[in-house]
């Protein structure tokens, strides 16, 4: 990873900012829900408290059978498919039975449905009715009350009869419809409006459950939407808010209010996209609205069912404007101790989610040109810092090819900082490593003059001592103490050759040639020299013209081939190859012979480096000034020499680009 990658990532932690924002932006839209549930739950007490004092017709307490208003004529068939939309609200008695009630302007209709797979039957009228499957019904009006036993012996029109003896206004027979099926059975009737019912029992005895009290029923106060509890709510309804009044069964007896919010200009209405963010971000605590449908008759919600339990619960939920939330509050109304139902205030807003969507764009937006502005610093800082660490490293390289020596003043050294700190320790590091390169390039030269003088003494006196006459067993030490001085002669003059070549090679003076005509002309002469290795050249058919000096690219080739030759086996193979590269040419020597060193492979063309064995007595010294030789006449043509393992022995290779020309003044 680079450091530029390294420091955007390091960027990147800005984006802390955004989301420490975005936690404090909820917990400022949770501060504004509670404060806003807190008032609607204290409007929610004041109107449980003034119902109650204003002596309102509060539903009863306990359970009620509720009646539900029906916008269609029902035909009683004891069918259900006129019930269709009141059946999700139908009631339960026991496990086995649903009851519905509904009204209308002239009826209030029943039905009853019974699950009962084994069956025995009987007509009301019959003796037995009461051993068989039958209803007891109870209706009261007033102090006026009835009950009546309900059976059949097969589907059909059947009669109520009548239990008790006077029931003053209320009629003595029901006629009903009964029909059965496999699981059960069902019973429809209706009763005139004009008795004003205002309590409706039922028993359901089935034979096969053995029941031991045949006529009883269980008797509760029928309950529907009050339209004077309605009034009565409307007048200590707060503006903008709903009311509802639900019984203790959590059935809808009073209802005040609509879910209405102001208009607002076209600037500020929310979008979509901010409606979006909200509920994702922020309103992540969101009831269904569809639990609050508005013509539901029982809203049977968590909320409510606590606080049927005494506690007063709060709501939130999405309102059906874009961009709004409904906030609901839930509060017990009792009176006298006992729990007369639940009074449900819910308020729309369109403030909260405004508030919040706007401190959230408002945050996002500075933030993200906090993190563009921080991430553009931090891009041209890394870029500037890249760039100068860069130029560090390509003088370092530059120094490193040329041996440690510098070719102008090191870069950033004026520097005030750590890099320039850095860039002053690499100066005097390179100085002194150009230091001593120079000491070492000089010293063949230094040594060689030094030597000349004593291995010229030392010359003298073995011949002083021969012509002196010494013993006979005294003649192997002189002609041992000879062979020293040959040597040091040759190593001498060796050193002395590199030096004068080195110069030779800086003053050498170009021409335009066919370098395919010189290379030609080397591998010809090294014919006779190789003896019974052979010797292949690969030259190409045009000639290769390069402004350059043959001399130095003869000496070149001369070094590598004896480099060749002595590590090449005498039934072995050598081969010269010239090629054409776009920017210069590569002269390329191979041999067959054990493969470099891989550790050695990027010092063989140093000075004083080389792989031969120690010279044996009597063999002339080799420096490794040969490669090295090769390398300076490859560099002074600007280009490089290189070595590389093949399968069965080594390449080595001059890429030459020619020397420059020279301008005349």
């Amino acid at each position: 990873m680079s450091l530029r990658q390294k420091l955007l990532l390091v960027a990147l932690c800005t984006l802390a900012l955004p989301v420490a924002g975005w936690l404090y932006v909820r917990q400022m839209e949770t501060l504004l829900r509670e404060g806003q549930a807190q008032a609607l739950v204290a409007s929610a007490r004041a109107m449980a408290r003034s119902l109650v004092v204003v002596d309102a017709p509060l539903p009863p307490a306990g359970p009620a059978w509720y009646v539900q208003r029906t916008s269609v004529p029902i035909t009683v068939d004891g069918y259900a498919d006129d019930w269709a939309s009141l059946s999700p609200w139908a009631q339960t008695l026991g496990k086995a039975t649903r009851v519905m009630l509904a009204e209308d302007d002239r009826w209030m209709y029943f039905y009853v449905d019974v699950r009962a797979p084994q069956r025995r039957r009987a007509d009301a009228a019959d003796r037995l009715a009461l051993n068989a499957d039958h209803l007891i019904v109870s209706i009261a009006s007033g102090d006026d009350t009835q009950r009546y036993l309900m059976a059949s012996a097969a589907p059909g029109a059947t009669t109520a009869i009548a239990l008790d003896a006077d029931a003053g206004v209320l009629p003595d027979r029901i006629n009903a419809q009964w029909q059965e099926d496999g699981s059960g059975f069902r019973v429809e009737f209706k009763l005139p409006r004009g008795l004003r019912l205002d309590r409706f029992g039922l028993g359901v005895h089935i034979a096969a459950d053995g029941d031991s009290e045949p006529l009883t029923a269980d008797n509760r106060p029928l309950l529907d939407f009050s339209t004077s509890l309605s009034q009565e709510v409307s007048r200590l309804a707060p503006d903008g808010v709903r009311v509802r009044i639900l019984s203790p069964d959590a059935w809808l007896v009073a209802q005040s209010g609509k879910l209405s919010l102001p208009d607002l200009p076209a600037g500020d209405r929310p979008g979509w996209f901010a409606s979006l963010v909200y509920r994702s971000l922020l309103a992540t605590r969101m009831d269904s609205d569809s639990a609050w449908a508005e013509d539901a008759p029982r809203v049977d919600l968590p909320e409510v069912r606590e606080a049927m339990r005494g506690k007063t619960a709060t709501a939130w939920r999405a309102g059906e404007a874009r961009g709004s939330v409904v906030l609901a509050a839930a509060m017990p109304l009792q009176m006298r101790g006992r729990s007369h139902g639940v009074v449900l205030l819910e308020q729309p807003s369109r403030s909260v989610p405004l508030l919040a969507n706007r401190a959230l764009f408002g945050l996002l937006l500075t933030s993200f040109a906090v993190l563009l502005v921080a991430g553009g610093v931090l891009l041209l800082f890394a870029t500037r810092l890249t760039f100068r660490l860069r130029r560090l490293r390509n003088a370092a390289e530059r120094a490193q090819a040329n041996d440690g020596r510098l070719d102008g003043p090191f870069p950033l050294t004026d520097a005030t900082d750590e890099l320039g700190d850095l860039a002053r320790s690499f100066e005097r590091l390179f100085d002194v490593v150009g230091g001593y390169t120079d000491y070492l390039r000089t010293l063949a030269s230094k040594l060689s003059h030094e030597l000349n003088t004593p291995l010229a003494i030392v010359k003298s006196s073995l011949d002083n001592l021969d012509h002196a006459g010494l013993p006979p067993e005294a003649a192997p030490y002189l002609a041992r103490a000879r062979d020293g001085v040959a040597r040091l002669g040759q190593l001498v003059r060796a050193m002395s050759e590199a030096s004068r070549m080195e110069r030779a090679i800086a003053s050498a003076e170009a021409e335009d040639v066919d370098l395919a005509a010189v290379v030609r002309g080397c591998a010809e002469g090294y014919r006779a020299l190789a003896g019974e290795r052979r010797l292949d050249a690969d030259m190409p058919a045009t000639p290769v013209f390069m402004h350059c000096s043959p001399e130095l690219i003869a000496q070149a080739l001369d070094k590598l081939f004896d480099n060749a030759l002595s590590f090449t086996a005498p039934d072995g193979w050598l081969r010269i190859a010239l090629r054409a590269t776009p920017d210069g040419a590569d002269i390329e020597l191979a041999n067959q012979g054990p493969p470099l060193p891989a550790a050695m492979q990027g010092r063989l063309f140093d000075s004083l480096v080389s792989l031969r064995d120690k010279a044996t007595p009597g063999d002339a010294p080799h420096l490794g000034l040969g490669l090295y030789v090769v390398r300076l006449v490859a560099e002074r043509h600007q280009g490089s020499a290189s070595a590389r393992n093949l399968d069965d022995g080594v390449a080595f290779t001059l890429h030459l680009r020619g020397l420059p020309r020279q301008r005349l003044g």
